[in-house]
């Protein structure tokens, strides 16, 4: 417990690695107080690496995710008066491929059409260019003031939170997530601590294993839409990729009216041309910054296929469309409605004009 003396609450700490040490789960408490231990600071680097890779190897579970993010929930700094109606897209990272940047430009896309978007992002911890890597090689700054942030989600329909900003506990971990290289289970926590607190989000996740365990967990903590979203990649000894693909079938774990729904998204369902996940590929930030910046003056390519796809299931769980029906059924007419609307954003300049507000560009 946080009032309790160092000497106590490193003992604590010590237990809990002991009961991971032999194979053991945490339960959802117990996992909550580890890392809210490991954000206190009570934990260094060998803690916090034997405590992450000790439960990857073994297998986490739903309960310590949970327990993990109610701790970083506790501990962030919430955005100030959030539409009631933003939505996050954000994916877990950790898939390997490398791949452009595909839910910061749908954040564009979306906002350009009048959607709210609250876009919660880090630096590359794990891959090449995280969001807060390519938006600031964009020009878009990274602002840390939560009314400010609040103000422009209002008034723009969009705004970029940066991890480090809303969550500085989580800088006792960052140096270790670094140094591992490899998907923990911080990668899941990120996307489901939202600083906006938002209720409906389109998440990518790196492993379909995860999917489940995902939307349960939002589920359990309030929201209200969501699509957790896993691309599966064939003959790629990188099987997942964590957004919706065109080289593959996309696995789809959905919450909506309370209700559950899985199924699988295929491009040709959206109107779309399949294609290999190298089209997609990224480099470092400035390199993946020109590419969106490309895409949104109008572009054509898979790239923006991609997000096209991506953007209009965005736009299911913004509630601007009916993808799903009340059976679990995907609707393609309605899902192909929805691509030519997110083309509609790029091809008007709208998603251009989102990136240049947030430049700070007027005029």
């Amino acid at each position: 417990m946080q009032g309790d003396d160092p000497a106590t609450r490193q003992e604590r700490l010590r237990s809990i690695l002991r009961h991971v040490a032999t194979g053991a789960a945490l339960s959802e408490p117990e996992a909550e107080e580890a890392f809210g231990l490991i954000m206190d600071g009570v934990a260094d680097d060998v803690q916090i690496a034997g405590l992450l890779m000790g439960m990857k190897a073994r297998g986490e579970t739903q309960d310590e995710l949970l327990g993990a993010v109610k701790a970083v929930r506790s501990r962030m700094k919430a955005l100030h008066e959030p539409p009631p109606d933003a939505i996050d897209v954000c994916g877990t990272g950790g898939d390997g491929h490398g791949t452009l940047n595909v839910s910061t430009s749908v954040a564009f896309v979306l906002a350009g059409l009048g959607v709210p978007v609250a876009k919660h992002g880090n630096r590359a911890l794990s891959s090449k260019a995280g969001a807060s890597d390519v938006l600031t090689a964009l020009g878009v700054p990274l602002k840390d003031d939560v009314v400010t942030l609040g103000a422009d989600l209002r008034e723009r329909n969009l705004t970029f939170m940066a991890a480090p900003h809303h969550h500085p506990a989580m800088r006792h971990a960052a140096g270790v997530r670094r140094a591992l290289g490899v998907r923990t289970l911080f990668n899941f926590v990120g996307p489901l601590a939202n600083p906006a607190c938002v209720t409906r989000q389109l998440v990518g996740v790196s492993d379909a294993a995860w999917l489940a365990p995902i939307v349960d967990t939002l589920a359990k903590l309030g929201s209200t839409r969501v699509w957790a979203v896993c691309g599966e990649i064939a003959g790629s000894s990188l099987r997942w990729i964590d957004e919706i693909t065109l080289a593959g079938p996309t696995h789809v774990e959905a919450l909506q009216d309370g209700v559950r729904h899985r199924f699988i998204l295929e491009p040709e369902m959206a109107g779309l041309s399949p294609a290999p996940v190298s089209a997609i590929a990224g480099g470092g930030p400035e390199e993946n910054a020109q590419a969106l910046e490309a895409l949104l003056r109008g572009s054509h390519g898979p790239y923006r296929d991609t997000v096209l796809f991506n953007a209009a299931c965005g736009l299911h769980v913004a509630g601007r469309g009916q993808v799903l029906d009340a059976a679990g059924q995907v609707d393609g007419t309605v899902l192909r409605e929805l691509v030519k609307l997110a083309a509609s954003s790029i091809d008007s300049g709208a998603a251009f004009a989102s990136l240049e507000a947030a430049r700070g560009v007027t005029g």
